[in-house]
């Protein structure tokens, strides 16, 4: 082995710095974008204000223009008119064109036409619609440097492309541009938009699309902070014409609520606050966020059902559930002073017992208990019976409730051996 390694040749001293002579086809092309600006503007001044034949001659162009390279370029020339500088004026050197959507008409029915021309391009050249989201997002960042027929027709453009799919909602990320809250630029703008989203589509379909690029709780963020308040976001858009998205906000707004609320109710269950404390702040929040007094009292059952690990046996889980629910039935009782309340709160018991298995034999129990402290009241015991209580398990639930109700029925004065009979 150590004769074989001595024989080996000694490798040669290579040169460093040696030069091989490029291919043709392998240099990089200078970037030109004055070049390919001058050919596009040229077949739009050609081919005039025939949206049609535009459509006919981008399609066309793609197969000798690199579309991929200068993208930025296309859709500059498509929107302003030529290329744009910084800031979103057009260099005043630079040969421009009125085949665009600046130039064009301010009304929906040519910003429908030009959407037809980016969708069609966009068909076509597949690649192009990165590049076209990330123009309308730098478009958006240039607002403040158009005129104000310029945003509308941006804006009523960008609400079609949007509702067709051709745009993704994360576009509006730009909107939330710090000088253009603070100006009303992105409120404004955002009138437009949403007006001929709609239009082209509906509010549920704008909700979908919002939620899913987490933007439907965003949409207040386009005031300054200290406007960031429903009232003011629904006066706006109301007094816009856009009561629907008014009424979406609130909607919004109320659920994060509730949501908040739940989340806070049962912190506070699981540290064992007092009741008053409890009572105080949940009547609070009622107040703060005009929630309604059945939306706390499901809000509250449904708290009250989770802080426990119940138990699997049927026959030991109304113990369980009676034991606890006495122990909650302060709280309730605070927040069942209408009717309405008290029917809300049947159903949701009803609701529960059916949904876990379990509870199927226990819902009587937990109704006689609420009815003994003073949380539910004869008449809506009664009208829940009668005809307002829901599908689920009704023929096991009434069956259960029949010897109660009728005891309800004759009692004209109750005295506490009464109740106890009819327990």
């Amino acid at each position: 082995r150590v004769s074989f390694m001595n024989n080996q040749k000694p490798q040669k001293p290579t040169l460093s710095g040696q030069r091989f002579k490029t291919r043709k086809r392998d240099e990089k092309e200078r970037f030109d974008p004055t070049q390919f600006q001058d050919c596009i503007i040229q077949g739009l001044t050609e081919t005039g204000t025939d949206l049609e034949a535009v459509a006919k001659f981008l399609d066309a162009s793609g197969a000798k223009l690199d579309y991929r390279r200068y993208a930025e370029t296309l859709f500059d020339i498509l929107v302003a008119g030529g290329m744009l500088a910084p800031g979103g004026t057009l260099a005043d050197d630079m040969t421009r064109t009125n085949v665009c959507v600046f130039a064009a008409q301010e009304d929906l029915e040519t910003m429908q036409a030009f959407a037809q021309v980016f969708n069609k391009l966009i068909r076509r050249y597949k690649y192009l619609e990165k590049g076209f989201e990330d123009e309308v997002k730098k478009l958006l960042l240039f607002l403040k440097g158009f005129t104000e027929s310029e945003r509308n027709k941006l804006a009523m453009l960008t609400g079609i492309l949007l509702a067709n799919g051709t745009l993704n909602a994360s576009i509006l990320n730009s909107l939330y541009n710090e000088n253009l809250v603070k100006e009303g630029v992105s409120a404004a703008f955002a009138v437009k938009l949403f007006k001929s989203w709609i239009n082209e589509k509906d509010i549920n379909a704008v909700a979908v699309s919002l939620r899913k690029v987490n933007m439907d709780n965003r949409l207040m963020e386009l005031f300054p902070a200290n406007k960031q308040s429903v009232e003011h976001f629904s006066k706006y858009f109301t007094e816009a014409g856009l009561k629907e998205l008014s009424e979406y906000v609130r909607n919004q707004q109320s659920i994060g609520a509730r949501k908040e609320l739940q989340k806070e109710l049962q912190e506070q269950m699981s540290r064992g606050d007092p009741f008053k404390d409890i009572i105080l702040y949940v009547k609070e929040e009622m107040k703060k966020n005009n929630i309604s007094e059945q939306t706390v009292v499901a809000i509250i059952w449904s708290s009250v059902m989770s802080t426990v690990e119940w138990n699997k046996k049927e026959e030991l889980v109304a113990e369980q559930a009676i034991k606890h629910l006495k122990q909650y039935s302060p709280l309730l009782a605070a927040f069942t002073t209408q009717g309405q309340s008290e029917l809300t709160l049947l159903l949701k018991i009803q609701e529960y017992c059916y949904d876990n298995i379990h509870f199927m034999k226990a819902f009587q129990k937990i109704v006689v208990l609420f009815y003994k402290a003073e949380v539910l009241s004869e008449e809506p015991i009664l009208k829940w019976y009668k005809d307002a209580h829901l599908a689920k398990g009704k023929s096991v639930f009434l069956e259960q409730m029949k010897k109660f109700v009728e005891w309800l029925k004759n009692a004209e004065e109750e005295s506490e051996s009464e109740a106890e009979e009819g327990d």
